[in-house]
């Protein structure tokens, strides 16, 4: 078993062992890292020691494997290339360079606001490669906070975790009242949020969708009244199909007026201090250029 105490230690030491063996010589490999010879005899001496056996053969014309050396070399090259790679990106990314851009993204607002940002980034930079990830709202959480992703293109739901990244403001949308296509309501070309005072009220799982439910209550706060939750469903999807069996409500961004759902009405909402946010957040620290590009980019979109 390898005993390694210093890691770092240990892949210069393999990384001298694996130039040894290329070399075929001791001295020749100690010319190539630039090191004495006694130095990496030591080496190659603490190597074995951790790895608790020979590892080369001396021999006339220099030096060769021992079984268990050849062993190392098949075991630990691949570590050793993995490592390499690993700390190359981090050096680039501490430069604020990114070779990879990971972004979370609401499948609702991508059309109208992501691809158009995408298409100008792809223009500055050609050569980025793109992860995009459509998750929920807690995922993208989740997915900033394990360093998983870069960026999170959020909703309201957003502004929960906004003290702990950076972020800014998109877009404020105005908001709609799903309701039954059979409620009287619905044939109305836009209502006050006081008519719906009384009114069951369809909630969104908080884990999945965290603060949804709480900005419906200070919306409906604001209107003066408070919201009663019927049931609380996984999912906008399973939402609308109890709005539409329950016939209950919810609120929604306006951008849903363009949706259709089976036995659901979208109607538009006036009071014009409702309004539900489009959120960007990203990784604290130096942004990579590729991040800092992406929410110029979004930031232009949402303003023109």
């Amino acid at each position: 078993m390898l005993k390694m105490h210093n890691h770092g230690d240990m892949i210069d030491r393999i990384r001298a062992l694996l130039m040894v063996i290329e070399e075929g010589s001791v001295n020749r490999a100690a010319l190539r890292l630039r090191i004495t010879q006694p130095a990496l005899s030591r080496q190659m001496k603490a190597l074995e020691n951790e790895v608790g056996g020979r590892l080369l053969e001396r021999e006339a014309s220099g030096v060769s494997p021992t079984a268990l050396g050849h062993a190392v070399v098949k075991s630990m090259r691949p570590v050793v290339k993995a490592y390499d790679a690993a700390l190359a990106n981090l050096r680039r990314e501490a430069r604020g360079e990114r070779s990879e851009l990971r972004v979370g993204y609401l499948i609702s607002a991508a059309q109208s606001v992501l691809t158009p940002a995408l298409s100008r980034l792809r223009k500055t930079h050609p050569d980025l490669k793109l992860k995009l990830h459509d998750t929920s709202p807690r995922e993208q959480i989740d997915g900033l906070r394990a360093g998983e992703l870069d960026v999170a293109l959020i909703g309201q739901e957003g502004a929960v975790a906004a003290g702990d990244f950076h972020h800014a403001r998109l877009r404020s949308f105005g908001v709609c009242v799903a309701m039954a296509d059979r409620d009287p309501l619905a044939q109305r070309k836009a209502v006050s949020l006081r008519e719906l005072k009384g009114r069951d009220f369809i909630g969104v799982d908080e884990e999945q969708m965290p603060g949804r439910n709480r900005w419906m209550s200070e919306v409906c706060k604001a209107a003066g009244f408070k919201a009663r939750f019927l049931v609380t469903v996984d999912g906008i999807t399973n939402v609308l199909s109890q709005v539409a069996s329950e016939s209950a409500v919810t609120l929604l961004p306006d951008y849903f007026l363009k949706s259709q759902h089976p036995g659901v009405t979208f109607v538009p909402v006036t009071d014009e201090r409702a309004r539900w946010d489009f959120i960007v957040l990203w990784q604290r620290g130096r942004a990579p250029a590729s991040t800092r590009a992406l929410v110029d980019a979004l930031n232009e979109v949402t303003a023109g």
